[in-house]
């Protein structure tokens, strides 16, 4: 069948749903429609912003659907003549009546090798929790969170220098890649979907609060990994005489010395070094609350060299 022929409905909202919006018009298909979560107030100003897939559609032209809540306002949705639903970070859960409504039901493309790392955060844990490998999941939608029966994987690697974005950005072109080809075969009737083992299912929930705080008692490997967790956003942080420190690029440096845990050492192999149990977090970027983001050694000649052998908390 010619894609042209494919009427897809796409939902997502985030920068790696663009990736999958774009390899869909580009693959020739029919979108007939998107679904986005509503816009947003951001910053400071509060300036109301469109989510990314929006702008997106906005381009092509294709008509744009905000719920504010998907299972209360669906109603529209189901007017449309639809062959297949794709998601990829909606953010709402869906409700079941309209997942089932395609010609050839609905997929989502998951950020993690599931059965591991279901929920919304699966990038940001994959580092933080020190994974080695990542990866790209095609599967059925079930109303049951990232449950459903998986089509297609595709692996990605982690390197000890990825950060959240760095890894977000790999995913996003893995993935966009396998749902190019992933898609054909769930319309010729190829696809082989197989249940997931419920047993090995972990999670990976939204990024609380509490997670942004980083404690400098443990081991420098996961201090290490929850900071680069986290970058570029929401960026983990300490406290420092009661103004929050926030990490925007690190390295590390194994190997115990005389500093006590979360002991501000001073400046080392040109970053701002903070002590953990057996090793040194070299902060190349960071920011101090109120200030900008600003270079190790411009923040050492300004307030940093003021915190040497202070205690973070």
């Amino acid at each position: 069948m010619d894609n042209k022929q494919i009427r897809i409905l796409f939902m997502g909202t985030p920068e790696i749903a663009v990736s999958m919006l774009k390899r869909l018009w580009s693959d020739g298909y029919q979108i007939i429609g998107v679904v986005s979560q509503p816009d947003k107030k951001v910053g400071r100003k509060q300036v109301l912003q469109m989510p990314p897939v929006k702008q997106e559609a906005l381009k092509h032209e294709i008509p744009v659907y905000q719920p504010i809540r998907i299972r209360d306002d669906y109603e529209e949705l189901m007017q449309l003549d639809i062959d297949l639903i794709v998601t990829c970070a909606y953010g709402q859960f869906i409700p079941s009546r309209l997942l089932e409504y395609p010609t050839y039901g609905s997929i989502n493309v998951h950020a993690s090798l599931l059965p591991k790392l279901r929920g919304g955060a699966p990038i940001h844990k994959a580092i933080m929790e020190g994974h080695a490998q990542s990866g790209v999941s095609i599967m059925r939608m079930v109303k049951k969170m990232d449950a459903g029966a998986v089509m297609a994987q595709s692996h990605v690697a982690i390197s000890d220098e990825d950060t959240m974005g760095s890894l977000y950005d790999k995913l996003a072109v893995s993935g966009a890649q396998l749902l190019s080809e992933s898609i054909p075969k769930i319309i010729d009737g190829s696809a082989v979907f197989v249940e997931q083992n419920e047993a090995e299912a972990t999670f990976a929930y939204t990024i609380q609060k509490d997670e942004e705080h980083v404690d400098f008692s443990r081991d420098v490997k996961s201090v290490y990994n929850h900071i680069r967790g986290l970058i570029p956003a929401p960026c983990a942080y300490v406290l420092v005489d009661g103004k929050k420190l926030k990490f925007h690029k690190v390295r590390r440096i194994p190997g115990k010395g005389a500093a006590a845990c979360g002991e501000i050492v001073g400046m080392v192999d040109g970053g701002f070094a903070i002590a953990c149990a057996d090793g040194l977090i070299l902060a190349d970027e960071l920011q101090l609350e109120g200030k900008a983001k600003m270079a190790a050694k411009v923040f050492f000649n300004g307030s940093g060299k003021n915190l040497i052998g202070k205690i973070v908390a």
